[in-house]
This record gives C-alpha cells, sequence and structure tokens, in this order.
C-alpha cells in the first residue's frame, strides 16, 4: 500500500502515467453541469462576440477622454460583469443595455488609477488596465491579476515594454506601481521576446498616448489585437501593421468616444465546431468568421470533419466515419490557438490513431487530462506534450473544471459520454463562455444545470 500511494503521487507531480494520479475529488454540495451523453447536435446556433476581444477593448475604452464609447456583440458572461464593475471604480460610466449585447462607457471622468484589488485579483484581463491607466493618468497601481491556474504567466514583457515607453516601474509591497515621466510617456522602437498578447496590446494602449512614434516588433498577431488596433483607429489614432509582426504606432494629443463591434469569438466558434464532430453531428455557426478560425477549421478536416464555409458563417459536420488522429501544436496565431488546446485533445481521444499535442504557450495546461482519463481516455503527458490514443468511447463520470477550457473539454467529453456526467467548478466555464448549456440544449443536447442542492435551474 505504501509502495502504491508513492507511485500515484510521484505520477501526478511528474504527469506520467496519468491513471494513478491523485487529485481531490468534487462534492455533491457544489452547482453542476449535468449531461446524458450520446446526442448528436443538429441546428444552427450563433458565435457570440470574442470574450478576450472585449476584454481588451473595455479597457481600451479608457484611454477616449471626451465622447461616449459604444461596444456592440458583447458576450453575457462574468469576466465582462467584473471588467465593468473595475471600470466603475476608477469612474468609468459603465451601462449594459436591457440584453446586455451592448455597454455605454463615458470614461471623461478618470477617477482613479487604482484598480479595485478584489476584482483584479479574480482575472487575468484586468491586466490590460495597465497601459491604458498609465496613458491617461500619469500612474497606475495594479495587484497581479488573478485568472485560471494554466501555468507561469509573467507579465515582465508588459513591464519591460512600458519602460521602455519611459515609464518607472515599482513592484514592491505587492503591487505593480509604473509611473511617466511629468513630460508623459514618448514613442520607442520595443521587441517583445515573445509575441504576447497582453504585451501587445498594453503597449498598443500607451503609445497611442504617447509622444513620438513607437514601433513593436515581434508584436502578436491574434484577432483580438487587431480588433483593439480597430478601436484605437477609430477613436483619432494612428496605428498601422496590426496583423502582423511589426506595428506602428504614432502618438496623438487625444482620442475621442465611438460605437464599435465586436468580432465575433473564434474560440467559443471552435469550441462549437468541436462539439458536432465530436457528437457525429451537423451544426451552422451562425456569424463565425471562417477567415480568424482557419487554423482551427484546417485543423479538423485534418481529422475528417467536413467544413463549409459561408459569408455568414461556418457548417461544421461529422464524416460518417471515426476520425484520425492528427497532431497539434498550440502556438501563437496565426497557430492553432492554446485555448482549444483540452477541447481538441477530448476530441483526439476518440479518434483512430494516436496524436501528440503539444502546448507552447502554457507549460501548465494538461491537468485536465486526469478527468478525461476518469471517463475512459487513453493519455498521458510529460512537459508541455501529451500523448492521447483514441479509445472506442467514453463514459459519464463527475468530473471537476480545473479552468475555463479545461470545463469546455469536460463539456464536450461528456456530450458524447455513455452515460451521466456531471462537471463542477462550473465557475470558470461562466468566465468565458455565453449561455453555454442553453446553446447546446438548443440544437439537441441533453444537458442542465443544478444548483448545489441538486434542483434543476435555468440553463444560463
Amino acid at each position: 500500500m505504501a509502495v502504491e500511494a508513492q507511485r500515484q503521487t510521484r505520477g501526478s507531480e511528474l504527469g506520467l502515467g496519468l491513471e494513478f494520479g491523485r487529485r481531490m475529488q468534487p462534492t455533491p454540495q457544489e452547482a453542476r453541469i449535468v449531461i446524458q451523453g450520446g446526442r448528436a447536435l443538429h441546428g444552427t446556433v450563433t458565435v457570440g462576440g470574442s470574450k478576450n476581444a472585449t476584454l481588451a477593448l473595455m479597457a481600451g475604452v479608457v484611454l477616449a477622454s471626451t465622447g461616449v464609447t459604444g461596444l456592440k456583440r458583447v458576450p453575457r458572461i462574468s469576466d465582462i460583469a467584473n471588467m465593468a464593475t473595475i471600470l466603475r471604480g476608477l469612474g468609468v460610466d459603465a451601462v449594459f443595455s436591457e440584453d446586455h449585447k451592448n455597454i455605454r462607457f463615458d470614461a471623461t471622468r478618470l477617477t482613479s488609477f487604482e484598480p479595485s484589488d478584489q476584482l483584479v485579483t479574480r482575472m487575468r484581463g484586468s491586466l490590460q488596465l495597465l497601459g491604458p491607466i498609465l496613458a491617461r493618468q500619469g500612474r497606475v497601481r495594479l495587484a497581479p491579476p488573478g485568472g485560471c491556474n494554466i501555468g507561469a504567466r509573467a507579465y515582465d514583457l508588459h513591464l519591460k515594454g512600458l519602460m521602455a515607453l519611459g515609464a518607472t516601474i515599482d513592484e514592491s509591497g505587492g503591487y505593480i506601481f509604473a509611473e511617466a515621466p511629468a513630460e508623459g510617456l514618448r514613442g520607442a522602437q520595443v521587441y517583445l521576446d515573445k509575441p504576447s498578447v497582453g504585451a501587445t496590446m498594453n503597449l498598443l494602449m500607451a503609445a497611442s498616448l504617447a509622444k513620438g512614434t513607437t514601433i513593436i516588433e515581434n508584436a502578436a498577431q491574434e484577432p483580438d489585437v487587431e480588433d483593439l488596433a480597430q478601436l484605437i483607429i477609430a477613436m483619432g489614432g494612428n496605428v498601422v501593421g496590426h496583423g502582423t509582426g511589426m506595428i506602428t504606432v504614432e502618438g496623438v494629443e487625444a482620442l475621442h468616444g465611438v460605437d464599435f463591434t465586436v468580432s465575433p469569438d473564434r474560440i467559443e466558434g471552435g469550441t462549437l465546431a468541436m462539439a458536432a464532430a465530436i457528437t457525429g453531428g451537423d451544426l451552422f455557426l451562425e456569424g463565425a468568421n471562417p477567415a480568424q478560425m482557419r487554423p482551427i477549421l484546417m485543423k479538423l478536416a485534418e481529422m475528417g470533419v467536413v467544413i463549409e464555409e459561408a459569408p455568414n458563417g461556418v457548417r461544421v459536420m461529422h464524416p460518417g466515419h471515426s476520425l484520425k488522429a492528427t497532431d497539434v501544436t498550440a502556438m501563437p496565431h496565426p497557430g492553432f490557438p492554446t485555448d482549444l488546446q483540452q477541447p481538441i485533445a477530448t476530441l483526439l481521444s476518440l479518434a483512430e490513431g494516436t496524436a501528440m499535442v503539444t502546448d507552447t504557450v502554457y507549460e501548465g495546461r494538461f491537468r485536465y487530462l486526469n478527468e478525461l482519463i476518469k471517463m475512459g481516455a487513453k493519455a498521458r503527458w510529460e512537459g508541455r506534450t501529451a500523448v492521447i490514443t483514441g479509445v472506442g468511447s467514453l463514459s459519464g463520470a463527475d468530473v471537476e473544471a480545473s479552468d475555463l477550457r479545461a470545463g469546455a473539454a469536460m463539456v464536450l467529453a461528456g456530450l458524447v459520454a455513455q452515460g451521466t456526467t456531471r462537471v463542477f467548478s462550473v465557475h470558470h466555464i461562466d468566465r468565458g463562455y455565453e449561455c453555454f448549456t442553453q446553446k447546446l440544449a438548443s440544437v439537441g443536447a441533453d444537458i442542465w444545470r443544478e444548483d448545489e442542492f441538486g434542483k434543476r435551474v435555468e440553463a444560463v
């Protein structure tokens, strides 16, 4: 028994032989998503606005010293509500429309340079406030942000970039304090050691009000960065090169409010596409942008999934025979997105053959495989690479959403598993997926929510 216990603990530490890994089990006294698996999904489902883009755009509204900024097609998720609360604490007027799909912001009376510690520590997206508050107020004090526990997510590139623009940084006392020189931030040439999305966004916002020209080399090319650049341009800023590895920003004196529509969420679109594939279904993803989803769609096509692009969305169909295993490497855009590494691993767990899944972005993003193995998957991992061998079927089980995208992966597994799956820690899922259970139920999934007492509640 002692030897077996040592083997279990060692397997968990190394991420090897996951069938022996130990973990805390969810308890029945928790809210959960419940799924009766085995139903193919058919029909049309609408892809909402991008979570990651919306959070960056909400930080960007701080840059407008005149006028009102309206964001349209905003996802109704908890991270957005938390960010709105943070902005209100800074003096920004933030008002949701009745259906919560649009928000109006008035940032003309920015009264604080210190976002709320309590909310900042809950979400990684709050780090995007460093650049715009510094540019508007000349200083910013921010608690280290929270979010999903998926490994090291250092913000040194954010600080390095802001220092290149002339800011002084003090991290004593457990806070990030940045201050611009008396004459304001100044343009500079900045090379990012990695194409960090967050660092690119913070630099883009800070540089938009800096004096002179800023060139960001090895910039992130994600569609979310393009959205933010387009907002700044619409506000009166001068940005070129967004969507490429080199972005040039010519600082202006002031920016003004505008109306702006958020781009569709390619991660939600990719998750729904995989839901169609894993259940043997046929879904039309209304509003999805196939150009932004190209790396995702091409990888699904390699597995045998049938893809049809349309002007207003994407149709995703199971081919009617077994899907094929294919290797996946998650990397910065235009590579396969790290936020879909977990969902596609779930799909690969039922494909013919063995696949290697490598995540070059985050090193701690494979813990969810413990949960998949409970459902019958065959997988192991070491470092940044997992090896997944397809099995004939999965079985329902009680599993935990260890982070946002792991939660989506568990739901996908539940959709196809034999029997009942209960997914716990659903607050992670609510951070990034709008009306997830409701959307899946609308296209045929037998899925619902229960409160901590087992009472069925309205789909969210």
